[in-house]
């Protein structure tokens, strides 16, 4: 066993819900101590998306090593050279999106393998063994591939429709339902609630179940959605992004001081609140 272990993977293992901090535009190391502090589970490092120098993901995967917090990559579709760089370096785990066939799955999970499980090349003792030579190289790779969390992206009607034959390949763990791109090909552009969206991911839920893997809900945001969604048996969870956040936590604070700004508490006739532990002079 490794040094460094994947704890979002255990967690999954155990049946239990794991949640993702998405990083979009932060490049500080010390994003992963701020999902941390969150309560999240992983990193989503979003390359797909994202302007992320492969450089950039890499120093904060490092970073996210020794906090706990795992470090997750979402790679261009195809991109799977620079994943096996990522993993080469403190990735713990690859995202693959628009994956539609079994045949993409076993190329996916095959890259991200050591042999006899795959076609990964031995790049040097890597850094979940803190780069370290490991005394024993196959018992090394073997511990390392039950560490690398391989994730596909359910993202098209077609994608829905081989959902079974996707999970039924060895290692694959996650199938992500990639919600805004699904609704999207299948005519009902954002529409998280609609029958057609529910059904995609009951499809996706039962081939889940049926081959061991786990069900992944991401771009779920509404609360009764996203009850919904795990309900169904979703575990493995993408939350808001690093911008979202900002925003979110930016608006309701200004929100809330620009409701107590003195000419408007004036007009109402009213003083404003006297601060918690402090008395008025005129009380003393």
């Amino acid at each position: 066993m490794p040094p460094v272990q994947n704890a979002a993977k255990r967690k999954l293992a155990e049946g239990k819900l794991v949640l993702g901090f998405l990083v979009h535009h932060l490049r500080t190391v010390a994003v992963p101590l701020l999902a941390a502090a969150s309560d999240h589970d992983f990193l989503f490092i979003d390359t797909e998306h994202g302007a992320f120098s492969v450089q950039e993901a890499t120093q904060l995967c490092l970073a996210a090593l020794p906090t706990g917090i795992t470090p997750l990559v979402r790679v261009c579709a195809g991109a799977l050279d620079e994943a096996t760089r990522l993993l080469d370096n403190g990735a713990l785990g690859i995202v693959v999106p628009h994956v539609d066939t079994a045949k993409q799955a076993r190329h996916i999970a095959e890259a991200f393998h050591y042999p006899p499980a795959g076609t990964r090349s031995w790049g040097g003792p890597p850094p979940a063994y803190l780069y370290q030579p490991p005394a024993d190289v196959a018992e090394a790779q073997a511990a390392v591939n039950a560490e690398v969390l391989t994730v596909v992206m359910i993202e098209t009607a077609e994608a829905v429709a081989n959902a079974a034959d996707i999970a039924a390949v060895p290692g694959i763990d996650v199938l992500l339902i990639g919600s805004f791109d699904l609704t999207t090909d299948l005519g009902i552009p954002g529409r998280m609630g609609d029958p057609k969206l529910v059904a995609a991911y009951q499809a996706v839920a039962n081939a889940c179940r049926k081959h061991g893997k786990v069900l992944g809900m991401g771009g779920i945001n509404g609360q009764e959605d996203s009850a919904r969604y795990i309900g169904m048996g979703a575990r493995f969870v993408t939350n808001a992004s690093d911008h979202a956040y900002l925003l979110e936590g930016a608006r309701a604070r200004t929100g809330f001081l620009r409701g107590l700004t003195v000419g408007e508490l004036a007009e109402a006739g009213k003083k404003p609140p006297k601060a918690k532990g402090k008395r008025d002079k005129t009380e003393a």
